[in-house]
């Protein structure tokens, strides 16, 4: 049955907390999204106010189930809301909560570049797979919400489960215990969020995910400088960060602005990757440098950063990422899998990883 929005929210008006406002009036309803039988929106809510909006989510699933939904998808995100101004002369001033261990986790391992486009992801993919080929346990948590990619990379579909509608059953392939947003939306469906709903959905990605007992979790970060990053680095116990970026001096631009942010949180950057660093001709084998050569070892220097690999600009390892199984995977002897083995065993070594 083919829903129109009009539709969907008269019915939400009708869905309300017990003695409140319904929660399209009160403003609780965000970012609906309605395509056919397929329904989607947040709840913007109080912390305190969690447990009590969860008949409220419940209810609205049944109602739209009822109408002839087929695909729906309700994210509760905790945002205060603004309520009585405060007593400024009893009131004690709240002490900052700082950075938290996830539950079971041993390290967070922060994958970030200056600017899109370098392969970041890839390299996030390859290298959890990499991490989990040398024995180690490997989650992966897609945070580029805007533009989320690991669920394609790794071969996942579906949607996480949630048996009591507080804890999320993340995804699991190639050894890596996996949880993205896109693994919540269509494919093709763009996340239209502003940053409160960002920091939420991150914070719920880390906190409310049964992520198991991991020796370390990869967070795959956006490109750039923004909430996501500052959301992680404040709420989250990061152990260290890795920059990847291409040898031309635009990316680099942008990468020297990335580890300067990462300094700034008080996060440790364990490393430069130069990725594309050179492409050798399948045919011919001549070696060209189509992004440059040798930019980011001379900034890693520079910087006082240890450069981690030069990954070249192959064929295989793009293929072997649109096909869902990282070429770490689908063909270990690859001299392009040992390259990621490689930066895998250093991070061992140093107890990073």
């Amino acid at each position: 049955m083919s829903l129109t929005r009009e539709q969907v929210l008269e019915a939400l008006k009708n869905i309300a907390p017990e003695g409140g406002t319904d929660i399209v009036a009160s403003g609780v309803m965000r970012a609906l999204n309605v395509d056919g039988a397929s329904v989607r929106f947040v709840m913007e809510i109080d912390p305190a106010q969690a447990e009590a909006y969860m008949p409220v989510k419940t209810k609205a699933e049944d109602m739209l189930k009822s109408m002839g939904a087929a695909d729906i998808s309700v994210v509760m995100t905790a945002h205060k809301t603004a309520s009585a101004p405060p007593d400024l002369k009893t009131q004690k001033k709240a002490e900052p909560k700082g950075p938290e261990k996830v539950p079971g986790v041993d390290r967070i391992l922060a994958v970030a570049s200056g600017k899109g486009g370098v392969g970041k992801s890839t390299v996030s993919a390859n290298l959890a797979c990499a991490l989990a080929a040398e024995g180690r346990r490997v989650g992966l948590l897609d945070a580029d919400v805007y533009g989320p990619s690991q669920p394609r990379m790794l071969g996942v579909s579906g949607r996480p489960s949630s048996p009591d509608g507080k804890t999320i059953l993340p995804m699991r392939n190639h050894g890596v215990t996996m949880m993205s947003i896109g693994l919540m939306t269509n494919e093709g469906q763009a996340v239209v969020w502003r940053g409160p709903m960002l920091m939420g959905a991150l914070q719920q990605m880390m906190f409310q995910v049964q992520w198991g007992a991991l020796d370390v979790l990869i967070v795959d970060l956006p490109p750039g400088t923004g909430d996501v990053q500052m959301t992680l680095a404040q709420k989250a116990d990061v152990d260290g960060a890795i920059v990847v970026s291409t040898p031309q001096d635009i990316a680099l631009i942008d990468a020297r602005k990335g580890i300067d942010m990462f300094q700034q949180l008080k996060v440790p950057v364990h490393g430069m990757i130069e990725n594309m660093s050179t492409h050798i001709c399948s045919n011919c084998g001549h070696e060209e440098h189509v992004f440059g050569h040798g930019g980011v070892q001379a900034e890693a220097e520079k910087l006082g950063v240890d450069l981690l690999a030069e990954v070249p600009l192959d064929l295989n390892i793009r293929l072997a990422a649109d096909s869902g199984a990282p070429i770490v995977v689908s063909n270990p002897s690859h001299p392009q899998s040992q390259v990621f083995r490689d930066i895998a065993r250093k991070l061992i070594e140093r107890g990073q990883a």
